[in-house]
């Protein structure tokens, strides 16, 4: 998944992820030069390179253990981009399954809905001496780099960040994206893919907070590491997991919900 503001097509999207997109064919897609191109679309979160004569992204060379992945959550006090915005943002970077750098704020916001409030915990008060979203972005863009974004139904978390930065006057995401939720009904076997529900089934975080930042990426952070663990595909490169968690088969679910039954046979004994 690429931002909208992306200038090229899906199809050239694909082949700079995999057999690599001629010049020609580059050349005709953007407004500007391709010495221009390649360096906005590095800042902005993805390195584009030359190899032979074609374009690729540099994640179809980076193999798995080198890579640097971003796993992020945000809270929001609402859905709609144009009336809400983000409460509180978390993310930890990792590099061959090691935490080594992590991000969290609080977001200084006027209003927050009251079901938000029981759902997070998160008050209007709580956000009082917290940074502007706009300061915000702007650190969670520079700790972000170029890394993979990978989050529990990334589409969410990732369009509305990168809608955020444009809110503010920044500019939109670029970078590549993995979806842990997509990872997980390819890997494991579960009866919901909910965050809390996969906690639950495969315990992956001792000290679960439903709906705050760090902690749900704490959760996903486990579900990556153990969605990798069951991964039985070889996968060589970034583009090789992107394109599994895409289109893999998904693996058939239970029938019947697992925590239902233990619960009938509690009531039962």
């Amino acid at each position: 998944m690429l931002n909208k503001a992306f200038p090229l097509d899906a199809k050239s999207v694909s082949r700079l992820a995999t057999r690599g997109l001629p010049l020609e064919v580059l050349k005709s897609q953007i407004d500007e030069s391709i010495d221009m191109f390649l360096e906005n679309s590095r800042l902005k979160g993805i390195n584009i390179i030359k190899r032979q004569g074609y374009f690729y992204f540099d994640t179809k060379y980076i193999k798995l253990e080198n890579a640097e992945f971003c796993i992020v959550d945000i809270e929001t006090n609402g859905s709609d981009i144009e009336r809400h915005q983000i409460i509180e943002i978390a993310a930890v970077k990792i590099r061959d399954g090691e935490i080594i750098d992590s991000f969290e704020s609080l977001v200084q916001v006027d209003e927050i809905n009251p079901i938000i409030t029981e759902i997070t915990g998160i008050r209007v008060e709580d956000t009082a001496d917290a940074p502007q979203l706009k300061k915000v972005m702007k650190k969670f863009r520079t700790f972000l780099g170029n890394s993979i974004f990978v989050a529990h139904d990334v589409k969410f978390d990732y369009t509305f960040i990168s809608d955020s930065m444009l809110k503010v006057g920044l500019k939109p995401l670029f970078n590549r994206t993995l979806c842990t939720l997509a990872l997980a009904e390819r890997t494991l076997k579960s009866y919901r893919y909910a965050l809390f529900y996969l906690n639950d089934t495969f315990a992956l975080n001792p000290n679960p907070e439903h709906h705050r930042a760090m902690s749900d990426v704490i959760t996903t952070y486990g579900l990556f590491l153990l969605s990798l663990k069951s991964t039985k595909e070889s996968l060589n490169n970034i583009e090789d997991l992107i394109k599994f968690s895409r289109s893999a088969p998904r693996l058939k679910r239970p029938k019947f919900d697992p925590f239902l039954e233990a619960k009938e046979d509690c009531k039962e004994s």
